[in-house]
């Protein structure tokens, strides 16, 4: 099945490659903990991979445990393969590296975002300032976005909203006030 040898190394190569990238920029503070699932940015918008409850704030379907698990399914059929398995074996190998990979990432994503901390942060601080938004903040207070902000000397990353129309990732807004004790309100800055 050389069809297959081909997307074992498209799986692989594709994600390495996204993984190395994503990681080099989160090294050098270029993407940070940008994900898909909600409060990460998911691809729809909605909240897709976030499962509450029993597995708490697990993020099933963010950035990171999707490029994982092509990395992942990739390298293992690719070793299958290698170690001369039968084209089913291998797959199904692959397939449950693809998907302990998700859950092993999901896992690790939650519980070191336990370890952040805002030390003595205080977000009215952030009021007047200028952010830029990394997940789309929905129309009308529909629902929180989320921005960066630079409060107290240091980039932080914080929940917003909006009471005019959405504001798209990458726009940047003007702080005006908080919604609450923990999200900010926005507006976007014409220009």
């Amino acid at each position: 099945m050389g069809w297959l040898s081909d997307v074992y190394r498209i799986c692989a190569l594709v994600g390495g490659t996204v993984l190395v990238v994503q990681t080099l920029l989160m090294v050098f503070g270029g993407l940070g903990d940008h994900d898909l699932g909600h409060g990460e940015g998911d691809l729809s918008g909605h909240d897709v991979g976030h499962v509450h409850g029993g597995l708490a704030e697990l993020k099933w379907l963010s950035l990171k445990t999707i490029v994982s698990a092509l990395t992942f399914f990739g390298l293992a059929g690719l070793a299958s393969q290698s170690s001369g398995l039968t084209p089913f074996a291998g797959l199904l190998i692959a397939v449950v590296a693809g998907g302990a990979a998700i859950f092993l990432v999901a896992f690790l994503m939650a519980s070191l975002s336990r370890f952040q901390s805002k030390g003595n942060l205080d977000i009215k601080n952030a009021v007047g300032h200028t952010a830029r938004v990394y997940l789309r903040i929905p129309a009308d207070r529909t629902g929180p976005g989320k921005v960066t902000v630079d409060v107290q000397g240091r980039s932080v990353e914080l929940e917003a909203t909006t009471a005019g129309p959405e504001i798209p990732t990458g726009a940047t807004v003007r702080v005006v006030g908080l919604s609450d004790a923990d999200t900010l309100d926005v507006t976007p800055l014409l220009g």
